[in-house]
């Protein structure tokens, strides 16, 4: 009445091993899941890490391609034109200049004793004819190297990345003018265009 029997008896003990063996299944079930849950995120923050860096090359690729935008050129190439115009046609630096040796002649006119018309004629208007071919000639020689400059930038710049046509154009046309400029003031300073008249 009390008492089990044998069969009884296995069968709860049978019972309750196959309830521990379905918990420690189940356990171990969710720890899996977790595990894969977990790698599962860190392949996702993987590939997202992984997704940046190929749009920071990308970024980084095209700013290479890109390369200088030339506005550095150009303004040079545009200063060269400029000051190789300004040598041509004259600078206030250089009418400064001329007027000085100008007044130094006319006041060592006033106080010499000798009536040499050609070292007056020299002094009065060679040295302020010289004055203004010598800073023509600086001129002249600063925008042909500004334009010698600009065009040789490109071979020691982005390689593969052509100059613009236009940047091209100006910067010839600055050392066309530097070297026209240069070479009347190299004329004029040694009086061989448009010497001093003859005193006699």
């Amino acid at each position: 009445m009390g008492t089990k029997t044998a069969d009884e008896t296995g069968a709860e003990t049978g019972a309750e091993a196959t309830t521990d063996e379905e918990k420690v299944s189940v356990a171990k079930t969710g720890e899996v899941t977790e595990a894969e849950d977990t790698s599962a995120e860190d392949t996702s923050a993987e590939d997202t890490a992984a997704d940046e860096i190929d749009d920071e090359d990308d970024l980084i690729e095209a700013a290479r391609e890109e390369g200088p935008t030339g506005v550095g050129q150009g303004a040079g190439a545009v200063v060269s034109a400029a000051l190789g115009l300004v040598s041509l046609t004259g600078s206030w630096v250089g009418t400064v200049a001329s007027a000085r040796q100008s007044l130094v002649g006319q006041l060592h006119a006033q106080t010499a004793t000798s009536s040499d018309v050609a070292k007056l004629l020299d002094e009065g208007y060679g040295d302020a004819w010289k004055a203004t071919a010598f800073w023509g000639g600086v001129f002249a020689l600063i925008a042909l190297l500004v334009g010698v400059g600009v065009l040789a930038r490109p071979a020691f710049g982005a390689p593969g990345k052509p100059q613009a046509t236009w940047i091209k154009s100006v910067a010839w046309g600055g050392v066309a003018l530097g070297v026209v400029g240069l070479l009347l003031a190299v004329l004029k300073y040694t009086d061989l265009l448009l010497d001093l008249p003859s005193a006699s």
